[in-house]
């Protein structure tokens, strides 16, 4: 169905990460260059783990406020596909690093009123991602975002069971998950399955 919602599952880090992605098949998947994050990774160790990715899935880094030649190199050299900002960058950043490369740029916004939709509406990113705020694992409220006219993820708090009702309620183009596929902080193949189904996905 080309009209289903995309798949993405974030903050892979191991190799059985990688192998349970491949069997699952999600649209995209992402790795963490953010330091301070529990999920980081090394350009090194994503390059180990892109070399093991089905090609068919989209790698995706995240960023906050990275350079955005280290990022372009990231990008040009093939160790991710596309990027996500997570940070402060603007759109003096957000031009400054389609000026070195032009892959798929997204741009991720805290949603915590009203007032924060105009700016994720004005923003010059190929994809926005909406969410809580930093890898809170916690929902916003969905009332929110519900005059968004363009393609977004929807991010923050989603799991196998709310998943189904938030793609039902919001009409996402995609979903972003992370904490959610989880046990004990370690990726969970099961999660990811459950997920996947529950977000439409009948199998690839």
């Amino acid at each position: 169905m080309t009209d289903a919602v995309k798949i993405k599952l974030c903050g892979l880090s191991r190799a059985e990460d990688i192998a349970a992605v491949n069997r699952l098949l999600p649209d995209y998947i992402g790795f963490v260059f953010a330091k301070k994050s529990r999920r980081y990774v090394s350009p090194e160790r994503a390059a180990k783990l892109k070399a093991l990715l089905d090609p068919r899935i989209t790698a995706v880094g995240v960023f906050v406020n990275e350079t955005p030649e280290n990022i372009a190199n990231l990008l040009e050299s093939g160790i991710i596909d596309a990027a996500q900002l997570h940070g402060d960058e603007d759109e003096e950043y957000i031009n400054t690093l389609r000026r070195l490369t032009g892959k798929t740029l997204i741009k991720a916004f805290r949603v915590t009123d009203a007032g924060d939709v105009g700016a994720v509406m004005s923003s010059s990113a190929d994809l926005v991602l909406l969410d809580s705020g930093a890898g809170t694992g916690s929902v916003f409220d969905w009332e929110l975002i519900r005059t968004v006219k363009r393609r977004y993820f929807l991010a923050g708090g989603l799991d196998s069971r709310n998943v189904g009702e938030a793609i039902e309620t919001l009409h996402p183009w995609a979903v972003d998950v992370s904490s959610g596929i989880e046990t004990n902080g370690i990726k969970d193949e099961k999660k990811m399955a459950e997920f996947i189904s529950a977000a439409g996905r009948k199998g690839n």
